[in-house]
C-alpha cells in the first residue's frame, strides 16, 4: 500500500492513503498506525432528501476477529451483532462528526469504519474517529473542517497524552476529547479506582516478629475512587485541548491537497413564514407559555398541537407544517429569552435550582436491593443483584489476548411509556447502551467488589430531564441498600446552557425542554470532592474553559445538594435480610488456619454446615471470605472463627500408650465414636473397643456430648486409637 500522508503525532505515527481502495464511495481513508489498519468510508444518497428536521447520519464501527488472528467463539463462526464496544465507539464518532454538517443537510449519509488489522496497544476509539474524519474531510461533500480525538491518562501522577492501552490500564484517569482546530465539541471522562496501600509500623502481632519481621507491620489496603477536582480537571483539559487544536491544524494542512472536487448538493430550505411567526407572537404568546408549563414532553406536544388546530380553524388556507415551524420558533425564543433576560425557567425555577427529589429503597421484597429515585418528572427504578465470580459477563475485545470478565454491570432501559409514547419494547438501542455505560463509568470507581459480581438494572419509568443521572443516583442508593461498601458518595446532575452573543446562562438540572432548545448537554457525576465521570456535547460550536469551569462549579453545588438528600435517605435503609446475600472479608493470623480447618477439615465443615455459609481462606496472608444467604449466618460464622482464634491455646499433651484420660464424645459413626481428648485432639474408639460385649449400634451405648474415660491403644501416624476404659 502506498501512503499519501505520514504524520508524526504525540506518542503515535499515522499513515494515510486516499482513493486507493473503496473508490466508489464519496470519500475513503485507509489508516495505518503501528500494526493497526482501519478503512473509513463515507457515502451519501444523492437522490433522496429527508424532509424531517434532523440529520440522517448513520455511523457503524465494525471489528473483524481476523484483525487479531482470531476466529469468532461460539457456534457461529461469523461475526453477528455488534459488541458493546463497537456500538459505543460508533456513538462517539457520530457525536463528534454530527456538528460538522450544515443545517438543512438532508441526504442520508453512511459512515463505515472497518478494522482490518489490530495492534494490541492501539486506542481504537481515537483512531476510528481520526480515520472517519479524514474520509469525510477529503470526500466530495462540502465539509472543510477536520475533527480528531485525543485521549489523556494519568500514570503515577503524570499526564500521558495519547496513551497506549498498556499505559491506560495503569491510569487513574481516562479523558477523551474531540473537536476541531478551534473548537472543543465533545468530552468523555472517567476516573479509575485503585487500591491505596499503607503500612503501619509498630503493629503488635499475634506471633513473634522475630520469626518473621514482616509480622511487625500492618498493611492497610484502601480503595479510592481517584475523583478529579474541578480545578485540576480544567488544567488537564487545557493541556489536552492544545494538542487537539494543534493536531487538527496538522491534519488539514496534510489532507487539503487530497480533497475531491466538491459535489453540489441542495440543502433543505427551512420553511419559516414570518407573517405566521408574528401572528403567533401577537395573538398566542400566553398559549405558548401555558404549553411550556406542561412539563412532560407528551403533555407539551398535545398542548402545542391543540394550539395549531385552533389557529387552523381560523386560517384554513395556512399550511400546518409552516405553522408548526412558526410555533416552534416562538416557543424556542420564549424559552431562551425568559432564561437570559428574566433568569427564570419555564417551570418557574431559578437557574441553579434542583427539582424536588424523593428516594425509596428496597421497595421490591424479592430483589437483593432496589431504589426508586424520583427527581421532578424523571423517575428511575434501579434494581441490584449480587452474584459470585461465575456470574460475571464474559467478553473478548479485539485488543485482548484472551477472554475478560466484567463483574460490575449497569443496564439501562428506556421504554416508550416513560415519555408517553405508544411504542413496543424492542432490543437495546444505542442510546440505552450509551446511558448505561455513562452510569457505569460514574459508579465503578467507588466500588471494590473483591470477587463479587454486581448487576444494576435501571428501569426508567418517567423521563423529563436526565434519566442517566437519575440512574447514577439510584444506582448508588441500590449499592448501599445491598450493604456494598463504597469509597465515596456519588450523585449525577445534568447541566445546560443558553447563550446569545456575549450573554449566557448556565442551568442546573435541565429538563427535556431546556435540552431541546438549549446549546449544551453536560452531565457530571461525582462526590462532593471531585468528578468520577463526565459527558458533554456542545451544540453551539465550542466552549471556553472559563465558562466550562463556571459550569463545573455550579454542577458541584447541585451535586452536593443531591448528595445531602441521598445521605439522609441512606440512614433510613432497611436491608432485605431474608433475601440479600452477605459477604464478610477479614484477616486472621495465618498460624491459626490449621485450627480453623481442623483435623481432616472437620472444624471448617462443622462451621459451614452450622451457619450455612461458604468459606474461602488464603493460607498465605490469612484473608478469610465468608459468603452466605443471610447476614446472621455470615456474622455467626465470623464470630465462631474469631472465637477459635482468640480462645486460650490448650497446651499439647504428649500421649503415651496405656495412659487413661477424660474425654468427650464428639461424633458417632457406624464404625465407632470420635472422642475429644483434654487438649482438643481427637481419637477414634472403634465399635469393638466400646464394650467387652458385642454391640450392634454405637448409639445404644454412647451419645454425643457424653463424658467418658478412654485408654490410649496405639498411634497410626497422626491418628490415635482409643478404647473405653473399664
Amino acid at each position: 500500500m502506498k501512503y499519501d500522508v505520514t504524520l508524526a503525532l504525540e506518542n503515535r505515527v499515522e499513515e494515510y492513503s486516499f482513493g486507493a481502495v473503496a473508490k466508489q464511495a464519496n470519500g475513503s481513508a485507509w489508516l495505518k498506525s503501528g500494526k493497526t489498519v482501519i478503512l473509513a468510508t463515507v457515502v451519501i444518497d444523492e437522490t433522496e432528501v429527508v424532509e424531517d428536521d434532523f440529520l440522517p447520519l448513520t455511523v457503524q464501527y465494525i471489528e473483524k476477529t481476523y484483525a487479531a488472528g482470531k476466529i469468532p467463539g461460539g457456534f457461529f463462526k461469523r461475526e453477528t451483532k455488534p459488541s458493546d464496544f463497537e456500538t459505543l465507539t460508533s456513538r462517539i464518532v457520530d457525536r463528534s462528526l454530527r456538528p460538522l454538517f450544515p443545517k438543512g443537510f438532508g441526504h442520508p449519509t453512511q459512515i463505515t469504519i472497518m478494522v482490518f488489522s489490530a495492534d494490541t496497544d492501539a486506542d481504537m476509539q481515537v483512531l476510528a474517529l481520526n480515520a472517519a474524519s479524514a474520509a469525510l474531510y477529503t470526500s466530495d461533500i462540502d465539509i472543510n473542517r477536520s475533527v480528531s480525538a485525543v485521549r489523556t491518562a494519568k500514570v503515577d501522577g503524570e499526564l500521558v497524552l495519547n496513551p497506549t492501552l498498556s499505559q491506560l490500564k495503569d491510569s487513574t484517569l481516562d479523558l477523551y476529547l474531540s473537536g476541531t482546530k478551534e473548537e472543543l465539541l465533545m468530552i468523555e471522562m472517567r476516573s479509575i479506582g485503585s487500591e491505596k496501600v499503607e503500612v503501619e509500623e509498630g503493629f503488635e502481632p499475634m506471633l513473634d516478629p522475630m520469626m518473621d519481621p514482616s509480622l511487625g507491620t500492618l498493611v492497610i489496603d484502601t480503595h479510592i475512587s481517584n475523583a478529579v477536582a474541578e480545578d485540576e480537571l480544567i488544567e488537564i483539559l487545557d493541556k489536552t485541548q492544545q494538542l487537539l487544536f494543534t493536531s487538527n491544524a496538522q491534519y488539514e494542512e496534510a489532507f487539503s491537497s487530497h480533497q475531491k472536487a466538491i459535489k453540489p448538493l441542495d440543502l433543505k430550505a427551512h420553511h419559516l413564514d414570518e407573517m405566521m411567526v408574528n401572528y403567533v407572537r401577537d395573538n398566542h404568546m400566553q398559549d405558548i407559555k401555558n404549553a411550556m408549563n406542561q412539563m412532560a414532553k407528551s403533555e407539551r406536544s398535545t398542548a402545542l398541537r391543540t394550539l395549531r388546530k385552533d389557529i387552523l380553524t381560523k386560517h384554513e388556507d395556512w399550511n400546518e407544517l409552516d405553522l408548526k415551524n412558526a410555533v416552534e420558533k416562538v416557543k424556542k425564543e420564549q424559552v431562551r429569552s425568559q432564561i437570559l433576560n428574566e433568569k427564570v425557567r419555564a417551570d418557574g425555577r431559578a437557574l441553579t435550582e434542583v427539582r424536588p427529589i424523593s428516594i425509596e429503597t428496597n421497595i421490591l421484597p424479592s430483589a437483593h436491593s432496589s431504589c426508586l429515585f424520583t427527581r421532578g418528572q424523571t423517575q428511575a427504578l434501579v434494581v441490584l443483584t449480587v452474584g459470585g465470580p461465575k456470574d460475571a459477563q464474559m467478553f473478548e475485545a479485539l485488543t485482548d489476548d484472551g477472554t475478560q470478565n466484567e463483574n460490575f454491570m449497569v443496564h439501562y432501559n428506556f421504554p416508550g411509556f416513560s415519555v408517553g409514547e405508544a411504542s413496543p419494547i424492542m432490543g437495546t438501542k444505542r442510546r440505552e447502551l450509551g446511558h448505561g455505560n455513562l452510569a457505569k463509568r460514574a459508579l465503578e470507581p467507588i466500588v471494590n467488589l473483591d470477587g463479587q459480581t454486581v448487576r444494576l438494572v435501571s428501569e426508567i419509568l418517567e423521563s423529563n430531564g436526565s434519566s442517566s443521572m437519575a440512574t447514577v443516583c439510584g444506582g448508588y442508593m441500590a449499592l448501599r441498600a445491598a450493604d456494598i461498601d463504597t469509597s465515596d458518595t456519588v450523585a449525577g446532575i445534568a447541566m445546560g446552557m443558553v447563550s446569545e452573543g456575549d450573554k449566557y446562562a448556565i442551568l442546573t438540572d435541565i429538563m427535556g425542554l431546556e435540552d431541546h432548545d438549549g446549546d449544551m448537554d453536560f452531565k457530571v457525576t461525582g462526590s462532593k470532592d471531585g468528578i468520577t465521570a463526565m459527558q458533554m456535547d456542545i451544540k453551539l460550536g465550542g466552549i471556553s474553559l472559563n465558562v466550562l469551569k463556571e459550569a463545573l462549579y455550579q454542577a458541584k453545588e447541585g451535586r452536593s445538594h443531591i448528595i445531602d438528600i441521598m445521605l439522609e435517605a441512606e440512614e433510613k435503609i432497611e436491608f432485605n435480610d431474608g433475601v440479600l446475600p452477605s459477604t464478610e472479608f477479614f484477616h486472621i493470623d495465618p498460624g491459626f488456619i490449621g485450627e480453623i480447618i481442623g483435623q481432616a477439615g472437620k472444624t471448617i465443615r462443622e462451621i459451614i454446615e452450622k451457619f450455612e455459609v461458604a468459606i474461602d481462606i488464603d493460607k498465605k496472608d490469612g484473608k478469610v471470605k465468608i459468603t452466605g444467604k443471610n447476614k446472621e449466618g455470615v456474622q455467626g460464622a465470623k464470630e465462631h472463627i474469631h472465637g477459635i482464634v482468640n480462645a486460650p491455646k490448650k497446651e499439647k499433651i504428649k500421649y503415651e500408650v496405656g495412659s487413661i484420660y477424660d474425654g468427650v464424645v464428639k461424633r458417632i459413626v457406624d464404625f465407632g465414636a470420635f472422642v475429644e481428648l483434654p487438649d482438643g485432639t481427637d481419637g477414634l474408639v472403634h465399635i469393638s473397643k466400646i464394650s467387652k460385649e458385642r454391640i450392634n449400634n454405637v448409639k445404644d451405648v454412647l451419645s454425643e456430648g457424653q463424658k467418658v474415660k478412654v485408654e490410649i491403644l496405639e498411634f497410626k501416624g497422626n491418628k490415635i486409637s482409643l478404647a473405653i476404659a473399664e
